[in-house]
């Protein structure tokens, strides 16, 4: 399971990522893609304002249904084309390819937890 060093993760399995242009990044982890199983659809905001914790998509998997929880506050710039027609991008690249949103965030990213901290988490949520 790989969990990258320069992202931010929720309780939830999401990771943002700050780029150097100020906008963040948004996707579910590898522990979540691989929990869910294969991706058959994604539906994404492709504009709206979103908040801290609060819903604002899904994923829909072979296994099940499945909300997507927003890592920060702000507002979506845009949501990933590729989905649409590739939505198992999520499960084959899901730092990279299968990022979800991109925002501009008016809120920080220091509330959630760095790698060490949510690879615990996940070890935790494993036994």
């Amino acid at each position: 399971m790989s969990i990258p060093a320069n992202l931010r993760y929720t309780n939830d399995h999401e990771w943002a990522r700050l780029e150097s242009d100020g906008t963040v990044t948004v996707g579910i982890t590898d522990f979540a893609q691989s929990s869910l199983g294969g991706v058959v659809y994604v539906e994404l905001p492709a504009s709206g304002v979103l908040e801290a914790g609060k819903t604002f998509g899904q994923v829909e998997s072979t296994k099940s249904v499945s909300e997507l929880y927003a890592p920060v506050a702000g507002n979506v710039l845009e949501k990933n084309p590729l989905l649409d027609g590739e939505p198992e991008l999520v499960n084959t690249d899901p730092y990279g390819k299968g990022w979800m949103v991109r925002i501009s965030p008016t809120g920080d990213l220091s509330a959630l937890m760095d790698a060490k901290a949510y690879e615990a988490h996940v070890a935790a949520a494993d036994h």
